[in-house]
């Protein structure tokens, strides 16, 4: 294990930079979808369209294919971005889709007859989503946007392919040393886990916090 104490500066500061990009990207990720599902689910064809076509889009193309483009494309186009902020900007997009989805299935539990209710008491569109449907949604969406986080964290490993010097980057970099990777991508294996409980325990806390008590 002295090979884990010799890298344990770089792993560490790795391991951070995984932590910090699945917080930020996460963070981006919840804020965009809310904002898509909201589009999605509104009266107006045009917003309809854009976000059923974003939702495609992003669900139906690889993350690394949308990784390695976003890395080579934009400084083409004149846009240079450092590849880890690259790396957060195309993981908050792509998960986004996703969140919108758990959002969704969220406003399907909510009755038509509550959002009725709202709108005969006089609330706009804006006001009846924001006060009646997107509180309940969350609350019924919890548990699968938890699900999209521990995913979204699991995936911060494909920017290893990009460049980013991650917790997968520096695994690898620390094999191609020591010559054992099955020990070592061990390790990392139980060090996602972990994250992955701690994601998948918090989500079962704040679902029992916010549960409507019946």
């Amino acid at each position: 294990m002295n090979i884990f104490v010799d890298s344990a500066g770089p792993l560490l500061e790795a391991l951070g930079t995984t932590v910090m990009m699945a917080v930020i990207a996460g963070v981006a990720a919840i804020v965009l979808g809310t904002v898509v599902t909201a589009a999605r689910i509104s009266p107006i064809p045009v917003l309809r369209g854009l976000a059923f076509a974003y939702v495609q889009f992003f669900v139906n193309v690889p993350l690394l294919v949308l990784l390695i483009l976003a890395v080579f494309a934009l400084p083409d186009a004149g846009l240079l971005l450092p590849l880890t902020p690259t790396a957060i900007i195309v993981l908050a997009l792509y998960e986004a889709a996703y969140v919108a989805e758990a959002i969704r299935s969220g406003v399907n539990t909510v009755g038509t007859g509550q959002i009725e209710a709202s709108r005969a008491l006089g609330f706009t569109l804006v006001q009846s989503l924001r006060l009646v449907v997107v509180p309940q949604a969350l609350r019924a969406a919890v548990q699968p946007i938890g699900n999209v986080m521990i995913a979204l964290t699991m995936n911060t490993a494909l920017a290893a392919a990009v460049g980013v010097v991650e917790l997968t980057s520096e695994a690898n970099k620390l094999n191609l040393v020591e010559a054992q990777p099955i020990l070592i991508f061990t390790v990392a294996g139980l060090i996602y886990m972990a994250l992955a409980l701690v994601i998948g325990l918090g989500a079962g806390r704040i679902e029992k916090r916010v549960a409507i008590k019946r």
